[in-house]
C-alpha cells in the first residue's frame, strides 16, 4: 500500500531518495522503481529493515526497478546520520503521529533535504483518527501506537515553520478506513474473527489486483472518508544550509565506495560519526546493493 504519488513531483532520474521510517519498505521499494533513484530507507526497527532489505531485493531479482541503487540503515528519525541538503525528496509517511517531537523530526527531514527539493509527509487524518481513538483504548496506548492526532492546518504550520513551503494536499486509503474501525470495535489483537480476515482478505486483494472498480470507488470517496492526510512541500530555495564536505555518494562513479576519512581534531568526534553513518562505505547497520558487481553488502 503506497500513499505517496511520485507522478506529482517533477524528480529528475537519479535523484536520491530518503525514506524515514521505512518500515517494510513499502515506499522506499515505489521510489527505487523511478528512474536510476538511489533510495535509501532509514528505521529504528531492525526486523523492519530486514523486511524492507528482502523487499529490495525481490524487486532487483525480478527486474522491477528504474535501474539505481538502495541501500537501509538503522537510524533515529530525530537525528538523521546524513549530511545537510542530500536529499532530492525526502519521504516521511505515517511517522510523526508515533513522535513526542514531531517538530524535531521536521527539522531533520528538511535539514537533509536540498534546497528546492521534495518533502511528502503524511497521517492519520483526525476524524477517521478519533473515532479508532473512541472505539479502543487499546490503539492509543500499545506499544508504538499514534500518540497524537494533528489537524490539517495544524499539521501543515508544522512543516511550513521547517522552512518549506505546502503544496498540493490529498487524502488517501479511503477503503481502508472501515477495517479499522472494525478492529479497533472487535480488538486490535483479534485478527482471526471471520469479519476481520475477510475485509483483510479483500483489501490484500485490491492492492494486488487493483480492480478499476475500487481504484474509482477509493477515489470517489477518498476526499470523505480517506484514512491518510498527505501533504506535499518543497524547501526553500534562498533558506541557508551548512556546507559540508563529506560526501553521501562516491564522486568518481555511483558504484564505487567513498573511502573513510579521518577527524582531523577531538573537538569534531561528532562529525565524524554522522559522517561514518552517511558514507556508502561497509558499516554494520547498513545493507546496501551494489548493482553494478552484483553482490550485498551484509
Amino acid at each position: 500500500m503506497v500513499t505517496v504519488d511520485f507522478g506529482r513531483l517533477d524528480l529528475t532520474p537519479g535523484g536520491r531518495v530518503l525514506d524515514i521510517g521505512c518500515g517494510s519498505g513499502r515506499h522506499a521499494t515505489a521510489a527505487y522503481r523511478l528512474p536510476r533513484a538511489r533510495v535509501v530507507g532509514v528505521d529504528l526497527a531492525f526486523l523492519e529493515l530486514v523486511a524492507a532489505k528482502g523487499r529490495l531485493e525481490l524487486h532487483d531479482r525480478l527486474g522491477e526497478h528504474g535501474g539505481g541503487q538502495w541501500g537501509v540503515c538503522q537510524a533515529d528519525g530525530l537525528h538523521l546520520p546524513f549530511g545537510a541538503g542530500r536529499f532530492d525528496l525526502v519521504v516521511c509517511s505515517e511517522v510523526l503521529e508515533h513522535m513526542p517531537d514531531p517538530g524535531q523530526a521536521v527539522a531533520e527531514a528538511a535539514r537533509v533535504l536540498k534546497p528546492g527539493g521534495h518533502l511528502v509527509v503524511s497521517v492519520p487524518r483526525r476524524w477517521p483518527e478519533r473515532i479508532c481513538w473512541a472505539l479502543s483504548r487499546g490503539y492509543a496506548t500499545a506499544e508504538g501506537g499514534h500518540v497524537r492526532i494533528f489537524r490539517k492546518t495544524e499539521l501543515v504550520v508544522l512543516l511550513e515553520h521547517g522552512g518549506l513551503t505546502a503544496g498540493c494536499v490529498h487524502y488517501a486509503h479511503s477503503l481502508h478506513t472501515p477495517f479499522w474501525w472494525l478492529k479497533c470495535l472487535i480488538g486490535l489483537k483479534r485478527e482471526n474473527v471471520w469479519p476481520v480476515r475477510l475485509y483483510h482478505r479483500f483489501l490484500t486483494w485490491d492492492i494486488l489486483r487493483k480492480p478499476r472498480l475500487t481504484r474509482f470507488l477509493e477515489q470517489l470517496l477518498n476526499p470523505v472518508l480517506g484514512k491518510s492526510l498527505v501533504v506535499y512541500l518543497r524547501k526553500n530555495v534562498g533558506q541557508a544550509r551548512r556546507v559540508s564536505t563529506d560526501p553521501l555518494e562516491n564522486p568518481e562513479g555511483a558504484h564505487k565506495r567513498v573511502p573513510l576519512e579521518q577527524a582531523r581534531a577531538e573537538g569534531q568526534a561528532a562529525d565524524l560519526v554522522r559522517r561514518l553513518a552517511a558514507l556508502r562505505g561497509v558499516r554494520e547497520d547498513v545493507v546496501e546493493n551494489k548493482k553494478a558487481t552484483g553482490h550485498h553488502v551484509r
